[in-house]
């Protein structure tokens, strides 16, 4: 069955690896700020908050501003990792920048798998498996990584 996405080459999908890295890279620090702020939230209330709600009128004004802030800071985050749905890719894991690009090897979809830190594409795993089983591209792989 054919994925209802955008199937690459292990080239095109490798040259979308710059743009990818940086937007990792801002969502990853995007998250820092957010678990900063929900640690100052705790602290101001004296509770780790279970969600994030709209500001109460009741909570005091430094609270709610830090409520505030990191609704906005959450939609900024959210909307973030739109930019590599966009792109064709898939966001697996946001909390260590995984992400998979539809890919074929030997006639079968697979998942070609990028983690944030690494240089390139170097490992592919099937449809139904996951980051553990990812399996290294070499030079046999390569050459059947077609459309």
């Amino acid at each position: 069955m054919k994925p209802d996405r955008q199937v690459f080459t292990l080239e095109a999908a490798n040259a979308l690896i710059p743009r990818v890295r940086e937007i990792c890279q801002r969502q990853l620090a995007r998250r820092t700020e957010i678990e900063d702020r929900l640690k100052q939230l705790a602290k101001a209330t004296g509770q780790v908050p279970s969600e994030v709600t709209p500001p109460s009128p009741d909570d005091p004004p430094p609270v709610r501003a830090i409520e505030r802030e990191l609704i906005e800071k959450i939609g900024t985050y959210q909307e973030g990792w739109g930019e590599i749905e966009r792109l064709g890719a898939i966001v697996k894991d946001p909390r260590i920048g995984l992400v998979d690009f539809y890919g074929q090897v030997d006639g079968k979809f697979v998942w070609l798998c990028w983690k944030y830190g690494e240089a390139e594409i170097a490992h592919y795993h099937a449809l139904d498996e996951g980051f553990s089983a990812r399996r290294p591209i070499d030079a046999g792989t390569k050459r059947n990584l077609l459309n």
